[in-house]
């Protein structure tokens, strides 16, 4: 008998969970509150990024004091509110910014990115997607001769750790590598096992892969309800029906807590907005994605457009186009590149990332159901890590043998 298996959420990690479920044989549908491939998985860098193995706590961020996310102008953002489980997640990051929290929580971000890296080839090659997929590295570039020197003591730790190691780039070498970089920024970084790709256009290519494989899509379709009986969940329901299930998988990105909050489960994450504008193509494009490490700023070029995306802002579930953020992204993009960005804006974006105190996703069945499973908390980091989510919890589900050591994403490690 073949197993029917809901999966919550449309994003590009309920995608993935669909995409190796149906290859599981399981008869399989994605419940979707608004457009499938909307949210945080329509308009992000679209980074596939070995290289980004570290997490948001470090020891750096707990040197700096977690008092500098409170200032309005950085990087990382705080909207200052009373919110208590806002300041009980703050209270658990910092808890992880010490070193030794730092490099577990590496180790799981590098076996899931390694693993997508090698998936996203295949799946991509094997299903013949046409998402402008491009191999060509990551350049982490600085403006500062000190932040320069200083992220050779971080690669050599990715070096040691990780056998992830960049090309240093000096001054000229720089320029030859990146034109469309000013003059005068002190060096770089290249790391050559990063890739990107565009990320609605793989949305659309899995939209389409889904619909042909019989994977059924239920859009604009928000969940306000569910059966219960017993340890189970028996139905789902939605605005005009009940779908009824065998299996659920809660994939709802930075939604998630809310929905598992219904089922007696509570999730520690919080809603990270972050933005990005889209522009039509320059004259003078990088050649590849960059990311200005020093204010977490990062480009990524397409064949046709140009988006430079990024910043963090823990400001709840808010709604408003925060142009403050938008105007950080531009002035830092033209602080490093030789000719300001003044084409066309295509589109200005927001969407919030699912965060976890640990930046480590959250990939696991739930302790409060027996056929509920957890596929969110992927941070920045959803479209790099879904493949190799979307397999596990097709091994989990399906009791088959985990292709990555299921226990760094268990939620019992927030029940202590």
């Amino acid at each position: 008998m073949t197993t029917s298996v809901t999966i919550i959420g449309g994003g590009v990690v309920g995608a993935a969970c669909a995409y190796f479920l149906r290859r599981a044989n399981c008869d399989v549908t994605i419940i979707e509150q608004h457009q499938f491939g909307s949210g945080c998985s329509h308009a992000n860098c679209g980074f596939v990024c070995p290289s980004h193995v570290l997490p948001l706590a470090t020891p750096a961020v707990l040197k700096e004091g977690i008092v500098s996310l409170f200032r309005p102008n950085g990087p990382l953002r705080v909207a200052p509110r009373f919110d208590l489980a806002l300041w009980s997640w703050l209270w658990q990051f910092a808890r992880n910014c010490y070193l030794s929290h730092t490099i577990h929580s590496a180790k799981a971000i590098h076996a899931l990115l390694q693993s997508s890296r090698g998936l996203f080839d295949q799946i991509i090659k094997d299903e013949r997607l046409t998402c402008e997929w491009e191999t060509r590295g990551i350049l982490f570039v600085f403006t500062s001769e000190k932040h320069f020197h200083k992220y050779q003591l971080v690669n050599q730790r990715l070096l040691n750790e990780f056998g992830i190691g960049a090309e240093r780039l000096d001054r000229d070498a720089l320029l030859t590598r990146e034109p469309s970089l000013r003059d005068g920024l002190p060096g770089g970084w290249y790391y050559d096992t990063d890739a990107h790709l565009k990320p609605d256009r793989l949305m659309s290519e899995l939209k389409a892969l889904l619909s042909r494989q019989g994977v059924s899509i239920l859009e604009n379709s928000p969940v306000t309800g569910f059966t219960i009986s017993g340890k189970k969940i028996t139905a789902i329901h939605i605005s005009d029906c009940e779908v009824p299930t065998d299996q659920v998988v809660i994939a709802a990105g930075a939604w998630s807590p809310i929905l598992s909050r219904q089922l007696g489960c509570r999730l520690p994450i919080q809603p990270g907005k972050g933005y990005s504008i889209t522009f039509s193509k320059p004259d003078v494009s990088p050649k590849q994605p960059l990311i200005f490490e020093e204010h977490r700023v990062a480009i990524t070029p397409f064949r046709d457009s140009l988006r430079v995306g990024s910043t963090m802002e823990f400001a709840g579930y808010d709604t408003t186009l925060n142009h403050r953020r938008l105007n950080y992204l531009l002035d830092v993009a033209n602080a490093y590149l030789c000719t300001p960005l003044t084409g066309s804006v295509l589109h200005r974006w927001y969407g919030w990332r699912p965060m976890t105190p640990d930046s480590v996703p959250i990939i696991d069945r739930s302790p409060a159901f027996s056929n509920l499973f957890l596929a969110t908390g992927h941070n920045m980091l959803g479209v790099a890590m879904a493949p190799a989510t979307g397999k596990l919890i097709a091994e989990l589900l399906t009791n088959s043998t985990p292709h990555l050591d299921p226990a760094p994403y268990s939620m019992k490690r927030f029940l202590h």
